[in-house]
């Protein structure tokens, strides 16, 4: 589905009733904007979790895929 908004002088848009109902956003909710080489993405923020937790899913439980590991290789990398 492709909708016009339009920007207003403040640089306000406003997302349509119909789809603000659709993905359970409310005033003052938030979402998420990613800039891609194709154009601009909005996402809930239980969308982008959802994405985050599919991404860390095929890493499984890989040593080096946790916080903690990467930053003892950046602190390795470094000469700390």
């Amino acid at each position: 589905m492709t909708l016009q908004v339009n920007i207003t002088a403040n640089g306000r848009m406003s997302l349509p009733a119909g789809i603000r109902k659709r993905l359970g956003l409310e005033r003052g909710g938030a979402v998420l904007i990613e800039e891609t080489a194709d154009g601009v993405v909005l996402r809930t923020v239980g969308q982008a979790v959802t994405r985050a937790q599919a991404i860390a899913k095929k890493y499984g439980d890989h040593p080096d895929a946790s916080v903690d590991a990467f930053l003892a290789n950046r602190r390795t990398d470094s000469g700390e």
